[in-house]
């Protein structure tokens, strides 16, 4: 009987395929397409943003690589700029590979005191753009008769109530988009699209940094690096390797499944701060 033990390593690139990452101007968004781009894939950032943070950066990126970089100023929350932009990316690349939608923001305040605009506005770029983003995505693979795979961006947050921080809302639309990824990954299964999800924990960034600066002490937002069990914050680059895999043939039996890349937080704490100063 020959052997069915395959190589491991050639599993892992992404050699001529083309991804779609939202909200990539900046933070996971950007590490992930940078990562895409080392293994040899293409990639077509959408942002609300005029062009990625970190530009010099980028433009580097098809050079050192090989890859093909598209940057589109895009609204996630407007479907006639989400319709522009996968045209703009289909003049571009052809065809598409699979998503990641990074696009979200999120808000730390008491669940009493959350508006209705601001509840709106964290689903509708968390939630509604991260849907039909990929609802674009998947038709297209599905006319041209190819797999793929996506990659949803969901949170500690989808797993549990946070220590030291009230989010609601947010937490609200990580459980929805972890939720998305696990029935899409059986409907459109037969399809041979694989739809998982990364659930980033505290991640270093511009985002977290201000809302740990907001904080009325500075105890509690010293939280996001003393409650989980590592006892530090996340690195970007602690997401990209389980961002490959799940991109990549090395998952390619692998559908509505998460990483949780915490910490060790979204199983507990044991000696985190978790009490509050008045």
């Amino acid at each position: 009987m020959a052997s069915t033990v395959k190589n491991v390593r050639s599993t892992f690139e992404l050699s001529g395929r083309n991804y779609i990452v939202t909200g990539g101007a900046q933070g996971i968004g950007f590490t992930i397409s940078r990562a895409i781009c080392e293994m040899g894939g293409n990639v077509a950032i959408w942002d609300i943003q005029d062009k990625p943070v970190d530009d010099k950066e980028f433009n580097t990126w098809a050079t050192e690589f090989g890859s093909k970089t598209l940057f589109v100023q895009t609204d996630v929350t407007k479907k006639e700029s989400l319709e522009a932009a996968f045209k703009k990316t289909l003049d571009v690349f052809k065809t598409v590979d699979g998503c990641v939608p990074s696009a979200g923001i999120a808000i730390d305040k008491p669940f009493i005191d959350q508006t209705w605009d601001e509840f709106n506005r964290i689903q509708e770029i968390n939630v509604r753009g991260t849907f039909f983003a990929v609802q674009m995505v998947a038709r297209h693979l599905i006319e041209q008769k190819k797999p793929g795979s996506i990659l949803l961006i969901a949170s500690q947050s989808a797993h549990i109530a946070l220590p030291g921080y009230r989010m609601a809302a947010y937490n609200t639309s990580k459980g929805g988009v972890m939720m998305l990824a696990k029935v899409l990954g059986v409907e459109l299964a037969p399809h041979g699209i694989r739809v998982n999800t990364i659930s980033p924990g505290f991640v270093d960034s511009d985002q977290t940094r201000n809302i740990r600066e907001a904080k009325p002490s500075k105890r509690e937002g010293e939280q996001m690096w003393l409650a989980p069990p590592n006892q530090r914050l996340s690195k970007q680059s602690d997401l990209t390797g389980a961002a490959i895999y799940f991109l990549s043939d090395a998952s390619i039996h692998t559908t509505s499944a998460d990483i949780a890349i915490t910490g060790g937080l979204h199983a507990g704490t044991i000696d985190g701060l978790i009490s509050y100063e008045k």
